[in-house]
C-alpha cells in the first residue's frame, strides 16, 4: 500500500499542487505555517474522509475559493486506488472511490490503512475518555466493519434514551416500558461493543508495551488500562441501578459510552506525573502499536504519517524511532519537519529510497 501521487485544489494554504511520492520515505521541510501539516492532514482526509485536525469540513477550504479538491492515486495489492474528496460550499462533501460515489462515509473506513502520529495526539493525554474512546473505537472501526455499524446503532439508541428522559422531566410524567425498550437496546449491543474492545486491547497492550519498552531502552514503566462500568457489573442492572440519576441529569449516566483508557507511568497519571518528552515517548509507542495491529489484522502495511516527530525528542529516543520504521514491517512513510539537513541526515541513516520537498 502507497500512495503514488496526491493533488490538491483549494485546500487549506494550497491554491494548487500535485506531489509524486517515493515508495518508502517522503520529507516535507520548511518554516512553521507553510503547509507541511495540511498535505499530511490531505492523506489522512483521503483515508478517513475527514481531516485529522479540524472536523469542520468547510474551514478547509482554502480562504479565497469556495471548494476544495484532494485527488489520490494509491498502489495496494497491485491495483491502482483513485481516492477523491471534494466539498463545496452550502454542499455536501464528497468521497468518491475509483470514480463511484460512497452512499456512506462509514463504507470507505479501512479502504486505506493509515496512522498519523502528531504533537495533536496531546489530546488523547489532556483531554476526557471521549477523545481515548475514539482511538479504541478508530482503530477497531478500520478493521471491522460490523463494529463501526453497531456502534452507530448504538449511538443512536443511546440519543434515543437521553432525549427519552428529557421528555419525563419537561412533561412530569415516566413511562418505565418505553424506557425499558431502550435499555435492552443498549444492553445488547452495549455488551458485544464491549468484549471486542477488551479483547482488542487484551491484543494490543502487549504489543504497546514491547514499542515503548524499544523507543525508551526499557527506562520507564508505563501502563494502559481498561476502564470500563461493564467490568463490574451488565448494563441492565447498570441503568437500574442509576435510574433515578439518570432522570435528575435527563441522560444517561452509565454504560460503555462513559469507557476509559488511562494512561500511566509508574501508576500516576502520566497527565500529572510524565515530562512531556516520556508523554510523546507513551503517544508515539501508541501509535505504533496501532499501526503494528493494524497491519497484522488486515494484512497490509498502512501509511504511516509522522507530523513534526522530532519536537520535545532527544536523540537518543529519535535514533530508536527511525530503527524501528528501518525495518521492513513498515512501508511508505510521510515525515513533516522544520530542519532540512536534520530530516536528510536522520533519512540517510535509513538506507531507504526518499524524496525531500523543501516547502
Amino acid at each position: 500500500m502507497f500512495l503514488q501521487r496526491l493533488s490538491l485544489l483549494n485546500y487549506k494554504n494550497f491554491t494548487e499542487a500535485t506531489f509524486d511520492f517515493d515508495a518508502k520515505i517522503n520529507c516535507f521541510v520548511g518554516k512553521n505555517g507553510i503547509g507541511k501539516t495540511n498535505i499530511l492532514d490531505a492523506i489522512y482526509h483521503l483515508a478517513h474522509g475527514k481531516s485529522y485536525f479540524n472536523p469542520l469540513a468547510v474551514q478547509n477550504i482554502n480562504h479565497d475559493a469556495d471548494f476544495f479538491v484532494i485527488d489520490g492515486i494509491f498502489e495496494k495489492a497491485e491495483r491502482i486506488e483513485h481516492i477523491l474528496c471534494s466539498l463545496k460550499k452550502g454542499s455536501k462533501k464528497i468521497l468518491k472511490r475509483n470514480n463511484k460515489v460512497y452512499e456512506k462515509f462509514s463504507e470507505h473506513v479501512g479502504q486505506i490503512p493509515l496512522v498519523i502520529i502528531s504533537p495533536a495526539d496531546r489530546d488523547l493525554i489532556t483531554e476526557g475518555s471521549d477523545t481515548r474512546r475514539r482511538f479504541i473505537d478508530s482503530v477497531l472501526s478500520q478493521l471491522d466493519a460490523l463494529y463501526l455499524q453497531q456502534l452507530i446503532q448504538y449511538q443512536k439508541v443511546l440519543s434515543q434514551r437521553n432525549a427519552l428522559l428529557k421528555y419525563f422531566a419537561l412533561n412530569h410524567v415516566f413511562e418505565p416500558d418505553t424506557l425499558s425498550i431502550y435499555n435492552e437496546q443498549l444492553a445488547t449491543l452495549g455488551v458485544v461493543l464491549f468484549e471486542k474492545r477488551r479483547h482488542f486491547l487484551e491484543e494490543f497492550i502487549p504489543i504497546f508495551n514491547a514499542y515503548h519498552q524499544k523507543i525508551t531502552g526499557s527506562e520507564e514503566a508505563v501502563q494502559l488500562v481498561y476502564q470500563s462500568d461493564l467490568l463490574a457489573k451488565d448494563t441492565l442492572t447498570l441503568l437500574a441501578e442509576n435510574l433515578g440519576k439518570d432522570r435528575a441529569l435527563q441522560y444517561t449516566s452509565v454504560g460503555i459510552h462513559k469507557d476509559d483508557l488511562l494512561f500511566e507511568i509508574n501508576h500516576f497519571p502520566i497527565k500529572k506525573f510524565g515530562s512531556q518528552g516520556q508523554q510523546k515517548s507513551f503517544l508515539i509507542a501508541l501509535k505504533l502499536a496501532q499501526f503494528d495491529f493494524v497491519k497484522k489484522q488486515s494484512g497490509e502495511k498502512p501509511i504511516l504519517l509522522f507530523d513534526d516527530i522530532f519536537d520535545k525528542l532527544d536523540a537518543h529516543r529519535v535514533s530508536q524511532i527511525i530503527s524501528l520504521v528501518n525495518q521492513e514491517e513498515f512501508g511508505q512513510l510521510f515525515i513533516s519537519d522544520t530542519h532540512s539537513e536534520r530530516t536528510e541526515d536522520i533519512v540517510k541513516t535509513t538506507l531507504q529510497s526518499y524524496k525531500i520537498f523543501n516547502l
